[in-house]
């Protein structure tokens, strides 16, 4: 009954603008789940074969000035793999780092648990490290996963001994990322700022953690069972097999360091293309993937979701550009990670387009990691919302 009450509240307070989103497509009828093995078939006719080869030759061509090397590409459209190519050295056996894509992880980490009835997306989340009482004890999970907190927080500096992230993991914050993560003091009204903060996800991780296991014995116990929660509630359920980095308190590092094979990222971002359905069973509660595909309250940015990255419905977006540049995709959300990880996500394609690899570059190799993607799928075919049979989401 507690599930189904907590099912029923799932609508969220972005409910009104999620009814404009694009309807994510059922699973075609007579196509198998990829729980152990994806089918495969040919590219199809529709596909613009000339823009879609230039694309690929220019990925796999060798080492780019702007994109670097493209180690896999993965691309799922109506439920089966219709391309897939990795570098040599690379199979669809090597196990990548996710990087940044692992926040969409504990988005739908958390989603789990709301369906669980362990969390509740509009309580305040809280942390053992503040004072009862104090305004950061009252933030809650959806502002933390919308990055809407307000903490005082940089991602990235100029002086990389300088840049949070490169500090919370690796420099004073590695012991203990959490408490770290804690001290961070608000500079904005929750609900009004956004700013991109590994931080925030730190302190998801951790506060998801207290909620899976309240009483561990030690920190061996608290990763143990925290693991196994996680293969029960998500991975196990869509044949994913990661290996998931923790500090040394047992927390995960749900900003980054998922490390999973190119098919296993395919299976994470079709999850999210079937609306958080995995062989007519759901894994995260009804809403809970239009929550992450809708922008976030904060007037700065409409690039944005919960846990997830926005294509803008007009202009390039805010406040740095969208991945996908051609707004007829503003359907398109994407998991997004560290030297150019991505899982995109296109109902209005029915398909999921995953590319692993490695550059150096900052803006401009994010541009033109863009402009490839937009390129790449661009070359496909719409399809009917409707396609292949009855809605799994009822």
């Amino acid at each position: 009954m507690l599930r189904a009450i907590l099912a029923a509240l799932m609508l969220f307070a972005g409910a009104a603008q999620a009814q404009t989103l694009r309807p994510l497509p059922p699973q075609p009828e007579g196509v198998g789940w990829p729980t152990q093995a994806w089918e495969t078939a040919e590219l199809p006719r529709d596909v613009d074969a000339a823009a879609f080869d230039l694309a690929v030759t220019e990925a796999f061509a060798g080492p780019h000035p702007l994109l670097g090397e493209t180690r896999a590409v993965l691309v799922v459209q109506g439920g089966r793999i219709v391309f897939e190519r990795y570098a040599e050295g690379y199979s669809h056996d090597t196990r990548f780092n996710s990087w940044s894509m692992a926040k969409s992880v504990t988005q739908a980490l958390v989603g789990a648990a709301v369906l669980q009835g362990r969390v509740a997306i509009d309580a305040p989340m809280g942390s053992p490290h503040w004072r009862a009482g104090e305004r950061r004890a009252a933030i809650t999970w959806r502002q933390w996963l919308q990055f809407v907190d307000g903490a005082d927080y940089t991602e990235t500096h100029e002086n990389a001994e300088q840049a949070g992230n490169a500090r919370m993991l690796f420099g004073d914050g590695r012991r203990d990322v959490a408490r770290w993560a804690a001290a961070r003091p608000l500079i904005h009204d929750p609900g009004t700022h956004w700013n991109y903060s590994s931080a925030s996800s730190l302190l998801i991780s951790d506060a998801l953690t207290r909620a899976i296991v309240p009483d561990p014995r030690d920190v061996a116990d608290r990763r143990g069972r925290m693991r196994a929660w996680m293969d029960a509630a998500l991975f196990d359920r869509i044949g994913m097999n990661p290996i998931v980095e923790f500090d040394p308190q047992g927390t995960f590092y749900g900003s980054s360091l998922v490390w999973a094979t190119a098919r296993d990222f395919g299976r994470f971002g079709y999850l999210y293309l079937r609306d958080g359905v995995w062989d007519g069973q759901r894994v995260v509660p009804e809403g809970w993937v239009d929550f992450g595909r809708t922008p976030g309250p904060a007037r700065n940015t409409d690039t944005y979701g919960a846990g997830w990255w926005l294509t803008p419905a007009s202009g390039p977006g805010r406040p740095a550009r969208a991945l996908i540049t051609d707004n007829a995709m503003a359907d398109a959300f994407s998991a997004q990670g560290h030297e150019g990880q991505i899982i995109v996500v296109v109902p209005s394609k029915d398909l999921v387009m995953v590319r692993l690899g490695l550059f150096h570059g900052g803006a401009e190799s994010w541009d033109a990691l863009g402009d490839w993607s937009t390129r790449l799928i661009g070359a496909f075919g719409d399809r009917p919302a409707c396609e292949g049979g009855a809605d799994v989401r009822r």
